[in-house]
């Protein structure tokens, strides 16, 4: 019998790229299997809706903050009656940081970490050893960087798009040593916020005009296609820059911390809709397009960010990308793993313009915690249900 699955990218390379290159050698194996891969933006991948995926798709790549309502709703089939236990303790000797974990909820295995990323630094090595020898350290170094470039008619980059600056202020939070979630009645503490906010203005107003329509995506293809930006400390990392052939290239680096922990998890699990005709077929492709060895070679080759710990360590996969993965596992495996409680979501959506709007200078930090603040104690009910699952 014939079976068409098909599954539900975001649209950039780094995500379709190896998605694509799989369909060919994996239906050739398997007579009467069809693959097709549409593709959505990458703001519906972190903040769409889930609900209209699932029924149109078998296979969804989707963001770790979904995990919550995926379990609360059963929206995706659990891998684990799917896993045998050496497959489980593959899995987690080979999770990114805590990409393995960041798929877990009510005690189940809902995706598995098909690509690792987290906030990392990028540069211009052309440009950037003109001004220092190394990339910054520490948030001063930044600063002083940031001058010496304005100086010279240069700019520091920091997405800013709201979705990046409540990442930022995530991120802020965990460098400063207050991750969100540590303290269950409060979000944040209105003097750890204030702090937070005020390092991040030190850097935009350093940081390229534009930066405020940027995600990580805008501001790499400004850097490799304009010479006024020459680092960045704190974006999502993609390994597309760092393997360019044509024209400049990005140099990737750990974030401005030592030790460079703290930065806010990102990458994409791959998880099977619980309303698919066809599960099981989905659910061993899934497990092939995560598996080590087509991870670590077809995966890069094919324009991938993997979500496999041998691959970033491979010494090929190294080579293709001018060691963007090992020069940026340091941070990965510090990385910051932020809530996944149900509605985490749309606390996180409804929040994101307030953070950029704190960062610009539009809204007090005060006023920033007290919204952050009743918010959260608002989802405590909530957060109560999803650890009623454990």
């Amino acid at each position: 019998m014939a079976v068409a699955l098909k599954g539900l990218a975001w649209d950039h390379r780094r995500c379709w790229g190896p998605l694509d290159a799989s369909i060919a050698a994996y239906t050739a194996a398997r007579p009467g299997l069809s693959i097709v891969w549409d593709r959505r933006s990458l703001y519906e991948f972190g903040e769409g809706n889930l609900a209209d995926a699932i029924r149109a798709y078998d296979l969804i790549v989707f963001d770790h903050p979904f995990v919550g309502e995926i379990a609360r709703d059963g929206m995706m089939v659990p891998f684990d009656a799917y896993l045998s236990d050496a497959d489980r303790r593959m899995f987690e000797a080979e999770s990114v940081g805590k990409s393995w974990q960041s798929y877990q909820a009510a005690g189940k295995q809902w995706a598995l970490p098909i690509d690792a990323a987290a906030q990392v630094a990028a540069y211009r090595p052309d440009i950037l050893a003109g001004y220092v020898d190394a990339p910054p350290l520490t948030h001063a170094a930044v600063v002083d960087l940031g001058r010496r470039l304005r100086a010279d008619g240069r700019w520091l980059g920091l997405p800013l798009v709201p979705t990046d600056a409540m990442c930022l202020v995530l991120t802020g939070a965990a460098l400063a040593g207050h991750p969100i979630g540590s303290d269950p009645d409060r979000f944040l503490d209105n003097d750890v916020l204030a702090g937070v906010i005020e390092r991040l203005r030190e850097i935009a107003v350093l940081a390229h005009p534009k930066s405020w329509e940027w995600n990580p995506i805008r501001c790499y293809e400004h850097m490799v296609s304009q010479d006024d930006v020459a680092y960045v400390p704190f974006a999502f990392g993609y390994v597309n820059y760092a393997s360019r052939s044509d024209g400049a290239w990005l140099r990737f680096a750990d974030i401005p911390a030592t030790p460079p922990n703290g930065s806010l998890l990102g990458g994409a699990g791959i998880g099977v809709s619980a309303l698919s005709a066809h599960r099981d077929e989905a659910i061993a492709y899934a497990i092939h397009l995560c598996g080590r060895e087509f991870q670590r070679t077809e995966y890069v080759r094919a324009g991938g960010q993997p979500g496999m710990l041998s691959a970033w360590t491979d010494a090929a996969a190294n080579k293709a990308t001018r060691n963007f993965f090992a020069d940026t596992l340091a941070t990965l495996r510090g990385a910051y793993l932020r809530e996944t409680y149900p509605g985490f979501v749309a606390f996180f959506r409804e929040g994101a313009p307030k953070a950029a709007a704190a960062i610009r200078g539009d809204l007090s930090p005060a006023d920033f915690a007290a919204w952050l603040n009743r918010k959260h104690a608002e989802s405590r009910p909530l957060v109560a249900l999803e650890r009623s699952y454990a």
